[in-house]
């Protein structure tokens, strides 16, 4: 586990802040709900009545004046895109590293095989991902006690359990990606992840295109379907658990065989 404990200790500024900030956001966010209940019910119906846009984030279907429906829509989207954020650029450079910092030599020096290193690499990135969402569900439980809420478990647990399988979508396809690159992108895991962001909104806009709900994890973590119908979408999270482990497939395929200098 040498190699874990060595991306670990790499990736634990970046894990820090990331947490941090998510984490801050999230309470923040929470602590300002009592301020703003009263006013929330207003708000709601003004949202409600603006068609594709509330259509787009779901909002004409959860209402501000509740606590998940507050959660939903303001934590959701910190959570939903920091998230995204956070697990691609763990999973995106973390196989090209070695050949931009120059340490491919020493690397493969030790003794361990090359499905070694990419089994090793993956757990780092799992550990830190699963690690994060802890903290932050953690987080975000104490802070809703704080305020004198009663927390619905069931529909808080399937929201962070959605955000949580979504992360582990991006870094499997980023994981992957990141066997072919050799000087590491930041930018591509980014990218993905904000392209995937996007299509959704797009998927909830336009019913014409509605099937791209399969195509980008965003679509099981829908909050309004998750509180309206009590459960995650199966299918959908199949598929994009499958999109997740081709990545990773592609990863040792690819790094197995990719010549390393």
């Amino acid at each position: 586990m040498t190699i874990v404990k060595h991306e670990l200790r790499q990736g634990r500024n970046s894990f820090l802040i990331w947490t941090a900030s998510i984490g801050f956001l999230v309470a923040v966010c929470i602590f300002l709900f009592p301020e703003m209940k009263e006013q929330m019910e207003g708000v709601s119906d003004i949202f409600s009545s603006m068609g594709s846009f509330t259509a787009a984030f779901g909002m004409d279907r959860l209402s501000f004046g509740t606590l998940m429906g507050f959660y939903s829509i303001e934590c959701g989207n910190i959570l939903g895109l920091g998230g995204a954020f956070f697990a691609s650029f763990c999973a995106v450079s973390i196989l090209s590293r070695e050949e931009k910092d120059k340490t491919a030599e020493f690397l493969l020096a030790h003794p361990v095989n090359r499905t070694g290193v990419v089994t090793e690499k993956l757990v780092a990135v799992l550990l830190q991902i699963t690690l994060m969402n802890l903290l932050i569900y953690a987080l975000s439980a104490c802070c809703i006690a704080a305020i004198g809420e009663e927390l619905p478990w069931k529909e808080f647990n399937l929201l962070h359990l959605a955000f949580y399988l979504m992360q582990l979508e991006l870094a499997g396809i980023c994981f992957g990606i990141s066997s072919f690159l050799r000087r590491g992108s930041i930018g591509i895991g980014l990218g993905i992840a904000s392209m995937m962001y996007f299509i959704n909104i797009i998927a909830n806009v336009t019913e014409s295109v509605d099937f791209l709900k399969y195509v980008t994890p965003f679509g099981y973590c829908e909050a309004a379907d998750i509180l309206t119908d009590g459960r995650l979408d199966t299918q959908m999270v199949l598929i994009g658990l499958l999109f997740g482990v081709i990545g990773i497939v592609c990863a040792y395929v690819i790094y197995s065989k990719k010549d390393i200098h």
